[in-house]
């Protein structure tokens, strides 16, 4: 089995330059651009780990706001007047850009929101959906936050992890398959007819034969991101080290 190629859209296609400005501007300029009303104080430092998880789909919402603001930067002609991003939770992607005026989709994003004082050190989510399913344009981005002050604050973001989704689809399965080193079974069954932006309840995920610890599609696992994670590790947050944080709530909640 050969490692997967990267993808994207064709070099002619008529969003092509929507879909690189913002893969290349406007999500690497998410930390300068992004804003939120949420105001934390009072947390315990015992208490961080389990606060991260209540304001994901918070910071999420933020994001797309925040990219529909910075239209000047991904259509800064108005080629594309009545595009914009909209957010479907519990469908995948999470959201999609739209070109209303065509009622077209233009691409899609899986946006998953990572806590950096998480105790797991790394994004834990799982990303399962079939290749098939995802579009060559259409993108998995991480977005890495925090509390401006550690324990207080507003949240603050990091420059997101971008990457192909398809790309990640295939090289999660090419690593469950011919990367990891087990004696189990590694095969994976992938629904039928999963495509694109489905409707309802469509089954789009992939499911490994043989997995008891459930650890298929966790993509912080599987290398792909690995300088991406320390990267976001050393970042400093009041000029300590993310990384010195999250040892120091380990160290407070063994002492509690």
């Amino acid at each position: 089995m050969r490692p997967p190629r990267h993808v994207s859209p064709p070099s002619n296609w008529r969003y092509r330059k929507v879909w690189e400005a913002v893969r290349n501007r406007a999500l690497p300029e998410l930390p300068l651009h992004f804003r939120s009303t949420i105001q934390i104080g009072g947390i315990h430092a015992t208490e961080i780990y389990t606060f991260g998880a209540a304001l994901s789909a918070a910071i999420e919402e933020e994001v797309v706001r925040t990219l529909n603001s910075l239209r000047e930067v991904w259509d800064g002609e108005r080629t594309f007047p009545n595009a914009q991003f909209v957010r479907q939770p519990q469908r995948f992607p999470d959201v999609l850009l739209i070109d209303e005026g065509q009622d077209q989709i233009i691409f899609g994003i899986e946006l998953k929101s990572w806590y950096l004082l998480a105790k797991e050190g790394e994004p834990s989510f799982r990303f399962t959906a079939t290749p098939s399913a995802c579009a060559p344009a259409d993108l998995l981005v991480i977005v890495p936050w925090t509390l401006s002050f550690a324990v207080a604050g507003a949240p603050i973001v990091l420059e997101p992890y971008t990457e192909s989704a398809r790309y990640v689809a295939e090289y999660r399965n090419y690593w469950w398959q011919a990367v990891r080193q087990t004696a189990d079974d590694t095969s994976i069954r992938s629904p039928e007819g999963a495509k694109p932006y489905p409707e309802g309840r469509e089954r789009i995920a992939d499911t490994p034969a043989y997995d008891p610890g459930r650890n298929f599609g966790r993509i912080a696992r599987i290398g792909i991101m690995d300088a991406y994670i320390q990267k976001c590790l050393d970042a400093p947050l009041l000029g300590i080290p993310v990384r010195e944080w999250r040892e120091f709530f380990k160290k407070a909640g063994r002492t509690r």
